[in-house]
């Protein structure tokens, strides 16, 4: 294979991962960050989100049941699940076992993102700072989490990245509720806000259905500016 042809086969694969990841936050903006401690509370909590309006969501790595959450919430009609807290190749490998529709890490080593690239699975890798995010976008990578948003920088940072990086987008996590929401969502290179205040802890352990969805209900309110 040519150089040529490399670019141009590099340059596919990414077109076509900021297509796919594109394509799955077409329908919202809000991604709730799920920490799923018991199974039983897997599809009733999905279909409290997906019910109010919020589709996409972002099942953790954090607990011993998260997998099988995945595999069960994905049965949810309109349900759109993906694994969060990827840490490695390892990681990456079960959640495409596990059936979610795409994964996202907290950061960016290069031995994940190469195991992105050898996956079908589109990647939203983590970044925090300008370099983090140029040795991904060598490897193909144009759509990231940018966490810990709020003590990253927050707004002001990624109104920065917004001059050398114009054809990035972020779905910034991290420290953001309802109230700052909105001032992320007004920015042209985010794409989506991820978080969990729709989820309180509380609330699911208390099987607050109810509740939950009036929260997302509330969230799914929210739209890019």
């Amino acid at each position: 294979m040519s150089g040529f042809d490399g670019a141009m086969t590099a340059a596919g694969m990414t077109d076509a991962r900021s297509a796919a990841l594109d394509g799955l936050f077409e329908r919202t903006c809000i991604v709730p960050v799920l920490v799923v401690e018991s199974i039983d509370d897997a599809v009733p909590l999905a279909h409290a989100l997906v019910d109010a309006g919020l589709p996409v969501l972002e099942v953790t790595l954090r607990t011993p049941v998260a997998l099988k959450a995945i595999e069960r919430m994905r049965d949810v009609p309109g349900a759109i699940v993906g694994a969060g807290t990827v840490l490695d190749a390892r990681d990456l490998d079960a959640v495409v076992r596990a059936g979610a529709a795409f994964a996202i890490s907290p950061g960016a080593t290069p031995a994940l993102l190469h195991a992105g690239n050898g996956h079908a699975l589109p990647l939203l890798p983590g970044i925090a700072t300008a370099s983090e995010l140029m040795i991904a976008r060598e490897l193909g990578y144009r759509r990231f989490k940018f966490f810990p948003a709020e003590s990253s920088g927050g707004i002001a940072a990624l109104r920065a990245f917004a001059g050398p990086f114009p054809d990035v987008r972020f779905c910034p996590t991290g420290g953001i509720d309802a109230a700052k929401a909105p001032a992320y969502l007004s920015l042209r290179n985010v794409f989506a806000v991820g978080g969990s205040w729709m989820v309180p802890t509380n609330s699911i352990r208390m099987r607050d259905w109810a509740g939950i969805h009036a929260l997302a209900r509330d969230a799914a309110a929210l739209r890019r500016a």
